[in-house]
């Protein structure tokens, strides 16, 4: 299987990259697998792990505690919103801060959310995110593609903490009666 991603100027301008997943880009995983894309990132000069790539979220999002330990609480800029999970639950976010991220020697300056609570994530990558940056996503590849001016680029996700993640989460929902 091959799947190919091109970017362009315009539909009659000349190709500028071709990102292609490959049947190779799958070797090393472990059997059977559904995982979310999870990867590390850096920010502020430091790696941040259980970074969620989310393309459903429609803004970028980091937790207070994130910043209370790089002590950049004073850098958080008022703004209050409310943010609607798929479960309807909500969340006030405490402020936002810019930062910057460091993708394989692509720095951005990013706008973040900054949320308190119970999110098990470090940071959400969201659409703003992924779309300044050009990427392309494969949860099934595990990996983050995108255009740079030496070629294109690669992250690869981290399996194993997108699976600790997400035995946390089944393990705090245990007990908990669900109706369907």
């Amino acid at each position: 299987m091959k799947v190919s991603v091109t970017h362009s100027k315009r539909l009659w301008e000349v190709v500028e990259d071709d990102i292609t997943f490959m049947e190779e880009d799958e070797d090393g995983f472990l059997l059977p697998y559904n995982d979310a894309l999870v990867i590390s990132l850096n920010v502020l000069d430091s790696k941040i792990k259980y970074v969620l790539v989310d393309p459903g979220s429609s803004t970028n999002i980091i937790q207070w505690r994130v910043l209370e330990q790089a002590k950049l609480i004073g850098s958080i800029i008022p703004a209050i919103k409310l943010f609607t999970g798929f479960n309807l639950a909500s969340v006030t976010t405490q402020g936002e801060v810019l930062l910057p991220t460091n993708a394989e020697g692509v720095m951005k300056t990013t706008l973040f959310k900054v949320v308190e609570g119970d999110m098990g994530y470090n940071i959400i990558l969201g659409r703003p995110w992924l779309y300044e940056m050009k990427v392309v996503p494969s949860t099934h590849h595990q990996l983050l593609k995108f255009p740079t001016p030496e070629g294109i680029k690669q992250i690869g996700g981290d399996q194993l903490a997108a699976r600790e993640m997400n035995a946390i989460s089944v393990s705090s929902s245990k007990g908990k009666e669900h109706a369907i």
